[in-house]
């Protein structure tokens, strides 16, 4: 397995860095080309394993996919078969937003259920429950949901669904299904991420009329015929792979990182914590400037749905507040088991107390570099922004597959700013 191998050089980060588009628009989009037989070009795609992935799954299913960064080219293929396999959905959860397009596109799925992952389950009970409501009968036989339209394979209806908690993949299959059913969909309770507002941008373009993405509460009516228009859109800029590397640049005083392509307002929780931690954030454009100038001072996070703090910032700022002065508490709401990368920082020298869904962190003066172990994709993020920091010593991040799948070209970009980091093929596992 690669690895990433960074030499603390204890220089700042300084530079220019270009975000990606963003992979997790990306994936719901690609989905929703199920909705369409005419041919979708999507722009400003990241080269990760998650779109080659996702690529290989819509040729299973039938259409014609040409994948060449940063663009994907979406047709109709051959005869569509509806049915996701285990082989497939089981390397990325995502997999699971088929599920939606397929029962309002040809009246049936048979889609494998995702299971959990390493950072906790992700049931999808809530999407099942609103595609009941629209008139779906849903089996569970063997792994697979199995799910037909009404009277066997009809279309679907427009109803009233009500989300028990928001949920991103739950509220993007059900606006993709209700974007071929009979009526009027209202979605309430909706996860408001940019990403969700992206695929009704999408979904509005294709020819349903969708109203409030981005709120929490959504209605879409259903396109008159059977099926879509196709689409060519640019994804939106990758807030997660910015709020990364805005970060990073924050890691060693003295760092000036402009951040090309950042949505500030995307991103307004982190920087709220970051300026109280004592970093400057400032938008220049559609940039987002990153100075320290200072110490570093502890500073307490909660992670909630957007607009709050993002579970998937929680590690890289951990990683953060590992070199901040004075204590902080770290709280996780979203998942059950997404500390996984606290015992890795240790053995680079971070003080931190886990306790339950919290972690509590005492600021040190230097972390170490060590062979540390990535165990998801914002893990190994967070290894690496605690490599930059262990001044004089080298860190190997290991099993950085997980980095593959949300960080595109990410040794280069790094390179670019100053740190010295190399990836070392077949490393040990």
């Amino acid at each position: 397995m690669d690895a990433l191998r960074i030499r603390g050089t204890g220089k700042p980060l300084q530079g220019n860095v270009r975000i990606s588009g963003a992979k997790n628009a990306a994936l719901p989009i690609l989905c929703a080309t199920l909705l369409s037989d005419g041919a979708s070009r999507l722009r400003n795609v990241p080269r990760l394993r998650d779109i080659e992935t996702t690529a290989a799954l819509l040729r299973f299913l039938g259409r014609d996919v040409k994948v060449d960064a940063p663009e994907v080219h979406v047709a109709a293929g051959s005869q569509v078969r509806p049915e996701a396999p285990y082989e497939l959905v089981k390397q990325m959860r995502a997999s699971v937003l088929v599920l939606g397009p397929l029962v309002a596109r040809f009246g049936r799925a048979k889609v494998s259920l995702p299971g959990g992952c390493a950072i906790g389950a992700r049931p999808i009970d809530q999407h099942l429950k609103g595609l009941e409501a629209m008139g779906c009968t849903i089996r569970l036989e063997r792994g697979y949901v199995m799910a037909e339209g009404p009277g066997g394979g009809g279309r679907l209806k427009g109803a009233e669904v009500y989300f028990d908690l928001p949920t991103v993949t739950g509220t993007e299959n059900l606006m993709m299904a209700a974007a071929l059913a009979k009526g009027r969909t209202t979605l309430v309770n909706c996860a408001r991420e940019p990403e969700v507002e992206e695929l009704g941008r999408i979904l509005n373009k294709m020819g349903a009329e969708v109203n409030g993405a981005g709120t929490d509460v959504i209605h879409i009516v259903g396109a008159e015929r059977g099926e879509l228009a196709p689409f060519d859109h640019a994804i939106i800029p990758d807030r997660i792979e910015a709020g990364t590397y805005m970060v990073a640049a924050a890691i060693i005083e003295g760092g000036d990182v402009l951040v090309e392509g950042a949505e500030l307002r995307d991103l307004e929780a982190l920087a709220t914590k970051m300026r109280a931690a004592g970093v400057e954030i400032t938008s220049e454009g559609q940039n987002v400037r990153v100075k320290r100038t200072g110490p570093l001072r502890g500073v307490n996070v909660t992670t909630a749905p957007h607009p709050g703090f993002p579970t998937d910032m929680q590690a890289q700022f951990l990683a953060l507040m590992c070199v901040a002065r004075g204590e902080s508490v770290i709280s996780e709401t979203i998942f059950e088991n997404r500390f996984m990368h606290v015992p890795e920082l240790q053995r680079m020298g971070a003080s931190v107390a886990l306790r339950g869904n919290t972690a509590v962190v005492q600021g040190v003066q230097k972390l170490y570099g060590a062979a540390v172990m990535a165990t998801d994709l914002r893990a190994s993020a967070s290894l690496i922004i605690a490599g930059i920091a262990a001044a004089g010593d080298e860190t190997e991040v290991r099993r950085v597959y997980h980095l593959d799948r949300g960080y595109e070209r990410i040794e280069e970009k790094l390179h670019g700013l100053g740190v010295d980091v190399e990836r070392v093929k077949g490393a040990e596992a």
